[in-house]
């Protein structure tokens, strides 16, 4: 019998035999490859629920203290109800990536209070102010995305700022952790004369049904959610896993547009329309199905592979609305019409009347940096206008609701007065800054320091600068690190943190700069993320310059209607660097 060769008969000469291709590493797809936990997070979550956190702190750490708590709770479980070891005080830039977190870390939290659409009111911003005066130094930052950080949170004082946040209904309910965080919601929701539909009662249902519930507080990853019914659009919705943005269909009246797998961080992704219209009463449902997808069939294996926005980008919005069709809803969403480009900023800022004949005022803080003095002040002064409510935005600004006309100048000069200004210059109005070396255990660099004096220097040097024009708006969003927290690839000058040549053989901190980025808008219909330049680096002490240097060339050589970021896009390497 002749043995059978690789030899092909045409050359005589023997083929190598190619080894088999290794088969594909399982992706740790519950759906897919089963439950078992693929690397360590994954079983720390398998063996136990961070939910199950709350009574360990309220019955063993709170009691003993932090050196009672089990290292696999505080590094992990902790986040479940928005609790972080913030960064020990005095350790630089240049130790972030080579110090093990427990070098890093101070004995103390940051505190997440969880704000879902930004609704706050009186009493609950009064008691917000009170536990940053009684438990955590006065710290008090607005988040962008609608929370309020608090700092220097002393794990023995937990159970007491629970009971006190609980019993004005707020919390810190999976404000940190792989689970659903924070809703983003319109701040404008109900008050909007423009407004398409109200978003509360979906932000409401989403948030009573299903925050804490066990079954979805063991995700892959953070899902992000953003609700709108406003048409400027105003939740950073391209950025999120899911986000349901108010369109009016045809057929069906007022409803949401659908869109999944958007998120930024080290790897940047705009989500994507699935062409389906959600009508308010299925919009829960709807969001249970998305995140339901993002349980079962998220990449579990790599956590850096992670979010939602791998599998979107594996799937396609095609596949990913047919699985969410008929393996989770059960019938068919109608398709729907995409939001038109927004004709008003999303942001809020200034004096606007409401569809009530009152009126709300869009504030700026410095930065999105506040204190828990301020909180109590600001509630003071709603009440004395006759107002009882407040909303934060994803933009780290806070409106005041509800103040009668005869009030509103007199409302605007306080919260002038109090650092929350009502008509900010074009660089304080859309500077954000993350959380930064201050506390955060990732960071390289500060930031909000950095943004505060650049905004103030640059606000004095153009002052006297009468010839340059000036875009009409201008987004400066200053990170930390490259994990965007401050949504760099998305602002007309996003800055991210990082250790750069100081000129003298040395480093010192600075950023890799991003240019013309951003979302939907006034000026852009459709999102874009900003261009990066070789070589383009500054350090910190540079920024006023920088800054001042392109806005000169963007004066200079812009056509008269031309955005900011159009222009940065097109211009020459020379006129950005």
């Amino acid at each position: 019998m002749t043995q059978a060769t690789d030899t092909p008969a045409s050359t005589g000469t023997a083929r190598p035999v190619r080894p088999a291709r290794p088969a594909a590493k399982p992706h740790g797809q519950w759906k897919i490859d089963g439950p078992a936990p693929l690397n360590a997070n994954e079983a720390v979550k398998a063996d136990d629920n961070g939910l199950n956190v709350r009574e360990r702190i309220e019955t063993i750490y709170a009691q003993g203290g932090f050196d009672s708590i089990d290292p696999t709770d505080l590094h992990g479980r902790f986040r479940w109800w928005g609790l972080y070891t913030q960064r020990k005080p005095g350790i630089d830039g240049g130790r972030t990536a080579t110090l093990e977190p427990h070098e890093l870390e101070d004995r103390y939290f940051m505190m997440r209070v969880r704000i879902d659409g930004g609704t706050l009111s009186t009493d609950q911003l009064r008691t917000i102010g009170e536990i940053s005066r009684d438990f955590a130094r006065d710290s008090a930052d607005v988040t962008d995305r609608q929370n309020i950080q608090l700092h220097w949170v002393d794990i023995v004082d937990v159970p007491e700022i629970w009971r006190r946040l609980e019993a004005v209904g707020l919390d810190t309910t999976e404000a940190c952790g792989d689970v659903p965080r924070v809703i983003l919601g319109s701040p404008v929701a109900g008050i909007a004369k423009d407004e398409i539909l109200d978003p509360t009662p979906a932000i409401q249902e989403i948030r009573e049904r299903f925050i804490g519930d066990p079954e979805l507080a063991n995700l892959p990853r953070k899902f992000k959610t953003a609700i709108t019914g406003h048409p400027s659009q105003d939740v950073v919705h391209e950025i999120n896993d899911i986000s349901l943005v108010g369109v009016i269909h045809p057929e069906h009246g007022p409803g949401y547009d659908l869109w999944v797998g958007g998120g930024l961080s080290t790897s940047a992704r705009l989500a994507e329309r699935l062409g389906a219209f959600v009508s308010e009463e299925r919009a829960a449902e709807v969001w249970l199905g998305v995140v339901s997808i993002f349980r079962d069939y998220g990449y579990r294996r790599l956590r850096n592979k992670a979010r939602l926005k791998y599998l979107m980008n594996d799937w396609g919005p095609a596949r990913f609305r047919e699985v969410l069709e008929t393996e989770y809803l059960g019938y068919s969403l109608p398709d729907g019409p995409a939001p038109a480009k927004p004709t008003t900023p999303g942001d809020h800022v200034g004096i606007h009347e409401q569809n009530d004949g009152r009126y709300y005022i869009g504030a700026s803080p410095s930065a999105g940096r506040l204190s828990g003095t301020l909180l109590l002040e600001l509630a003071d002064l709603l009440e004395r206008h006759g107002s009882k409510r407040l909303r934060t935005t994803p933009h780290q600004k806070l409106l005041a609701l509800d103040i009668p006309a005869a009030s509103v100048k007199a409302a605007a000069a306080e919260l002038d007065a109090l650092g929350l200004v009502t008509a900010p210059s074009i660089f304080r109005r859309s500077a954000i800054a993350c959380t930064g070396i201050e506390f955060c255990k990732l960071a390289i660099v500060d930031t909000k320091d950095t943004a505060i004096a650049a905004v103030a220097e640059l606000e004095t040097r153009f002052a006297e600068k009468s010839a340059v024009r000036l875009p009409p708006s201008l987004s400066l969003h200053v990170n930390g690190c490259p994990n965007s927290c401050a949504r760099v690839q998305t602002a007309d000058i996003g800055l991210k943190g990082q250790l750069v040549p100081d000129g003298h053989g040395g480093q010192a901190p600075g950023f890799q700069v991003h240019l013309g980025g951003g979302l939907a808008s006034t000026e852009r219909g459709e999102a874009g993320l900003g261009r990066t330049v070789r070589g383009l680096r500054i350090t910190a002490d540079q920024l006023p310059d920088y800054i001042e240097r392109v806005l000169e060339n963007y004066s200079a050589s812009s056509d008269e209607d031309e955005s900011f970021a159009a222009w940065s896009h097109r211009a020459a390497d020379e006129d950005v660097l």
